[in-house]
């Protein structure tokens, strides 16, 4: 009797709760991708990675394959790209070996009941390059029932990860956040490297505040909005806002009482950027950070002002370097 196969842990032992640098977007040999599962799970180790997943498309052919590759230093998040004629989205947190079926169209209404066979199985959904400039490429679904949207995608572009596609589907994240914050249900924003080839892993990547390292861990942080994305390793950025006693941090929500807020953005590794504050406004507030050392911005508003505050940072030639999700304010 051939024995079943032996998938990856679904948790990495003595990682506790800390802010976890990840890729959630990976092919390998086993679809389209011209690294094996060994190559890519170096790469993510000397990117500074703690997660990957394995995203290929419509096929559960690598998750094996990457056992050998996971430890204690690198979670392997079991999934598949779910590529559809009319979208791409990822499924995160699959059970070892499962497929979900890709066969169906934005028209024939069966895309609720694929993200429910995700949902019932523990895992996360989420839309993939929206705009991505080919044919299936561009995400035709409603966003209804998805978890995440991948709103900065590095595959066409791994020299200079930020591109028009990316900068759309930021642009169209941003513009909906103040009305779904006001409904009580926002889409968080991700960003990964899609990678396909050699030096692509990680750029972009998903920095996730987890309980621990581990798939349902790092998946409830995404699902909540407590992650950001950097560009590239050698980023770092924290935003708070407080108000009296309150914190918050990105992702959370901050009861105001009434009180001013105080938003405090701390960021390295893009000397000489532009820091933005965005609010249900649109850009509220912008400075350009010293040419060297770490840089601080601080800015004031209100929940009577803005119902929300992110970031985003770009390099001195306006290529996104970060941004994150938002701090909800009431």
């Amino acid at each position: 009797m051939t024995p079943p196969p032996d998938y990856p842990p679904a948790r990495a032992r003595g990682r506790g709760r800390a802010w976890y640098h990840g890729d959630c977007h990976v092919h390998s040999t086993h679809s389209d991708g011209e690294l094996t599962p060994a190559e890519l799970a170096a790469a993510a180790r000397a990117a500074g990675l703690d997660f990957v997943a394995t995203t290929e498309h419509n096929t559960a052919a690598g998750h094996a394959a990457w056992t050998p590759y996971a430890g204690d230093d690198l979670l392997v998040i079991l999934g598949a790209e779910v590529t559809t004629p009319t979208g791409h989205w990822l499924a995160l947190g699959l059970p070892g070996g499962r497929v979900v079926d890709w066969r169906d169209r934005a028209r024939d209404g069966a895309i609720a009941d694929r993200l429910a066979e995700v949902h019932a199985a523990g895992g996360l959904c989420v839309a993939a390059h929206p705009h991505a400039p080919y044919r299936s490429g561009t995400f035709m679904y409603p966003y209804d029932g998805f978890d995440a949207v991948e709103v900065w995608n590095g595959e066409w572009s791994s020299d200079r990860p930020w591109n028009a596609d990316n900068a759309a589907a930021v642009a169209e994240w941003g513009r909906r956040l103040g009305a779904d914050v006001h409904s009580g249900r926002w889409r968080p924003a991700a960003g990964n490297s899609d990678t396909h080839l050699p030096g692509q892993i990680g750029v972009p990547r998903t920095v996730v505040l987890a309980d621990e390292l581990g798939t349902d861990a790092i998946l409830a942080g995404i699902r909540a909005g407590r992650s950001w994305i950097a560009g590239g390793a050698g980023i770092d950025l924290t935003l708070d806002a407080t108000a009296g006693d309150g914190r918050a941090g990105i992702g959370d929500r901050l009861a105001t009482g009434g009180r001013p807020v105080t938003v405090r953005v701390r960021i390295t590794g893009v000397a000489g950027g532009a820091v933005t504050v965005h609010t249900d406004e649109g850009a509220a507030y912008t400075e350009v950070l010293a040419a060297d050392g770490p840089g601080i911005v601080g800015w004031t508003t209100s929940a009577a002002e803005s119902s929300h505050v992110r970031v985003e940072v770009r390099h001195p030639d306006g290529r996104m370097a970060a941004l994150t999700n938002p701090v909800v304010l009431t």
